[in-house]
């Protein structure tokens, strides 16, 4: 089955008809049917198919005892109305750049692994990358047993709803010891590539990125027959708040968003009790990021004060700047003739990995749009060609 066809018959899995993107989130049906899907393609291949204790799947050509192993690949989840391209993309290309390799005739001196891994968006139980930080030990295991998605459901009675069991979660040091680097391709996430006018590049770094949750607490009350000046209304604190977000991430020529709320009693016509929101912070460095929440943080409290309203801040998730390998990105440029260097804004499981000593590059491909995390996402085939050839190349630049 070649690049299209694994493409085609991935599409239709967890895409919502109405929006036109996907839902593809961690142990769902949708990721399920995913799971199904990678097994089939390793399967076709004559792959050994192995899955950790962390729910990532892994795809192995050659023998990984014998150490020093090459991985690739990506993941199959997506955040809400999710693109179609990011995560897949390296996925599929991974076992089309392995057909490539077979139809050369390489016989690989070290093993070939394509991996997939589980709930990178964290779009379920709010911590991206949960997979590979479970693998490599930066993500607790006792903390992510306890995660609960939005129904309140816990990653553990998940993982038992799914045949699995949540004691296994963890470090898996047996694939950690025996991989020598880590190669992910990936859609790029902006217009980096059509400005360089190239369908592929390769990363430099991740930028430091992180989530906080607002609790905005006030007192529910009647829309109609409260007066405005006798209000607590958490909602005026919040909103506030996520103005000046986007004033000061402007300001420090960073990003702020935020994306998610939660409201209480959630009804038109009662002032809410509670407004929960998350904001997701990211610049070129961590002291612009921690900078700016701060002074997020400060004018919330400050507009608190003003409202009658109470504000507590949780920092959920905090992923530090992050350097791919020199010496394997310059090997990807001389390889590959030459190509464009980017930086991103974007986590990936790339970055994870390389934050635990795993040698790590990525390959970035065009998208023409710049739009992703939403249905516009979008990569033309001649340069998912492209990107097929680029990492099969490295690879076999890699492995023999």
């Amino acid at each position: 089955m070649g690049f299209e066809a694994m493409w085609d018959a991935l599409a239709a899995v967890g895409r919502d008809r109405a929006s036109g993107g996907y839902r593809r989130f961690a142990w769902s049906d949708a990721d399920m049917a995913c799971r199904e899907w990678f097994a089939g393609a390793a399967c076709e291949r004559g792959m050994a198919l192995v899955e950790d204790g962390n729910g990532n799947a892994f795809a192995w050509w050659g023998d990984l005892d014998a150490g020093n192993a090459v991985l690739t690949g990506s993941h199959l989840d997506s955040v809400p109305d999710g693109g179609a391209y990011d995560g897949p993309l390296g996925v599929v290309s991974a076992f089309a750049a392995v057909d490539a390799l077979r139809e050369r005739g390489v016989e690989p001196r070290r093993a070939v692994g394509i991996a997939s891994f589980a709930d990178e968006e964290g779009a379920r139980f709010g911590i991206a990358c949960a997979g590979s930080r479970l693998l490599t030990g930066s993500l607790a295991a006792d903390r992510a047993r306890g995660l609960r998605d939005r129904d309140g459901v816990t990653l553990a009675e998940v993982l038992r709803g799914r045949q699995r069991n949540p004691d296994r979660l963890g470090p898996t040091p047996r694939l950690l010891d025996r991989l020598g680097c880590f190669v992910e391709l990936h859609v790029e996430q902006g217009r980096g590539l059509v400005e360089h006018g190239a369908p592929v590049g390769v990363a430099s770094a991740i930028w430091p990125h992180g989530r906080w949750r607002f609790d905005f607490r006030g007192e529910a009350n009647h829309a109609g027959t409260t007066p405005m000046r006798d209000r607590r209304d958490p909602m005026l604190t919040y909103a506030m708040t996520a103005l000046a977000a986007n004033k000061q991430a402007r300001l420090a020529d960073a990003r702020a968003t935020f994306g998610r709320l939660d409201v209480a009693p959630n009804g038109t016509n009662a002032i809410p009790s509670r407004v929960q929101a998350w904001l997701d912070a990211r610049a070129p460095d961590e002291a612009t990021v921690k900078a700016l929440v701060d002074q997020v943080t400060r004018q919330a409290e400050e507009r608190a004060g003003r409202d009658g309203t109470d504000l507590t801040v949780t920092m959920e998730s905090v992923t530090p700047a992050v350097a791919f390998d020199g010496s394997l990105r310059d090997r990807v440029a001389r390889v590959l003739g030459g190509v464009p260097v980017l930086s991103t804004g974007a986590g990936h499981d790339a970055g994870v990995l390389q934050a635990a000593g795993i040698p790590t590059t990525m390959l970035f491909v065009r998208n023409p749009t710049g739009v992703s995390h939403a249905p516009d996402e979008y990569a033309e085939p001649s340069d998912c060609a492209a990107g097929v050839t680029a990492l099969a190349l490295l690879l076999q630049e890699l492995v023999t």
